[in-house]
């Protein structure tokens, strides 16, 4: 009988070792994943709050920050702040690329422009084929430039006022912008070297 019951408690003595060792591992298990899971959700913190100070960092409205009372801005004001900065170097990007268009038209419009100049250099050389562009007169450079002048101060003394300074300069950039192009140049300029170019052959 009494081995009996000490066959019997040292049963009971190895199931309860045993069981207290499963309750173990299964605790352990769970504190194990319980760790893993709060790294993984600090790293991810930290990748965020060096995602957020990186950005204040790039955009300048957000590194400014108020000197007198030095807070710390929001996640949300950087948010914006970036979008908004995102949003103004979109429109600056969109403006530069329609002023680079602009001067491209205007170097095709130059280029044009010296173009017909050449030709009409050539056509006055092969006009006249014993004169060369070296024998003009300083004269005729002079009457010439007297020309171009005299016609853009009929074109200036037609289109501006002088009532007061205001209308004064109204009227001179009006006066710049329909006189004064590039093509409006081009045509005062052929019609005074047609009209030199004549009186030199009458002569």
């Amino acid at each position: 009988m009494i081995h009996g019951a000490s066959t019997q408690n040292t049963d009971c003595s190895l199931t309860t070792d045993s069981d207290d060792s499963d309750h173990r591992s299964t605790v352990s298990y769970k504190e194990r994943r319980r760790e893993a899971h709060t790294m993984a959700e600090q790293k991810r913190r930290d990748a965020i709050k060096r995602g957020y100070e990186e950005l204040q960092g790039l955009v300048p409205t957000c590194s400014q920050q108020d000197s007198v009372s030095s807070y710390k801005l929001s996640k949300a004001t950087i948010l914006q702040r970036s979008i908004d900065y995102i949003q103004y170097m979109q429109l600056q990007k969109k403006k530069e690329e329609e002023d680079l268009q602009t001067l491209r038209r205007e170097v095709i419009a130059l280029q044009i422009m010296k173009s017909n100049y050449e030709k009409i250099v050539k056509h006055h050389q092969l006009a006249q084929p014993g004169q060369t562009s070296n024998q003009i007169s300083d004269e005729l450079k002079s009457q010439i430039f007297h020309a171009i002048g005299d016609s853009l101060f009929q074109s200036f003394d037609s289109s501006v006022t002088v009532k007061n300074f205001d209308e004064l300069s109204a009227g001179i950039f009006g006066w710049l912008e329909e006189h004064c192009e590039p093509r409006a140049l081009r045509e005062i300029v052929m019609n005074v070297l047609k009209q030199a170019r004549s009186q030199t052959e009458n002569c």
